[in-house]
C-alpha cells in the first residue's frame, strides 16, 4: 500500500505544492513521500513485523526533516503544522521502536498514530470544505500570510513573486 498508493499520492501533492508556490505543503509532502517509498522498500525486503535499524534511522531523520516546514510555517497555517508536527512525533517514536525494539515505543507510536489519524482527517475535512465553499466553516486557524491567502484579494499574493526561486535568475 505504501508503494502503490501513499507514495504516489504524496509525491504528486508535493509537486503540486511547489507549482502552487506553497513550500510548506510541498516540503512536508515531499518528505512524507520519500519516507513512505523507502519504508515500503524496507518492509517489502524484510520479514513481516521485524524491526530494522535502517528503518529506525530513516524515521528519525524524517521526523527531524518534517520539523523544517513546521518551523517555516510557524503559526500561519496552524492546522497543517499540527498535522506535520504530529507526523514528526510519530516518526520519532516509530524510529525509536525500530532501533530499540522496546514495546513502550511501539505502543506510544501506535497511540500517536491514532491521534495523527484524527488530526489529519479533521484537517482534510476542514480544508476541503473551505475550498468547496470558499469560506471557513470549520476552524483552520490561519494567521498572517496563511489568512491573507484566503481573504479573497490577490494583489498581496503576487507582490513578492519576482523574488521567489524559479522566477528570479539565481537561487
Amino acid at each position: 500500500m505504501l508503494l502503490a498508493f501513499v507514495f504516489p499520492a504524496q509525491a504528486l501533492a508535493s509537486v503540486l505544492g511547489f507549482l502552487c508556490r506553497d513550500a510548506v505543503a510541498a516540503t512536508g509532502m515531499g518528505v512524507l513521500a520519500g519516507t513512505w517509498l523507502a519504508t515500503g522498500a524496507i518492509m517489502a525486503s524484510g520479514p513481516p513485523g521485524a524491526t530494522n535499524e535502517a528503518a529506525g534511522l530513516l524515521l528519525l531523520l524524517a521526523g527531524l526533516a518534517l520539523l523544517i516546514p513546521v518551523t517555516a510555517s510557524g503559526s500561519d497555517k496552524l492546522v497543517a503544522s499540527v498535522v506535520l508536527a504530529t507526523s514528526s512525533l510519530r516518526f520519532f517514536l516509530t524510529g525509536a521502536y525500530h532501533l530499540s525494539g522496546g514495546t513502550a515505543w511501539k505502543e506510544a507510536a501506535g497511540v500517536t498514530g491514532l491521534v495523527l489519524t484524527a488530526v489529519a482527517l479533521y484537517a482534510a475535512l476542514a480544508l476541503e470544505i473551505e475550498d468547496v465553499r470558499h469560506r471557513t466553516v470549520l476552524p483552520t486557524l490561519r494567521r498572517g500570510s496563511g489568512a491573507k491567502a484566503f481573504d479573497g484579494t490577490s494583489g498581496h499574493q503576487f507582490a513578492d513573486v519576482i523574488k521567489e526561486a524559479g522566477v528570479r535568475r539565481e537561487l
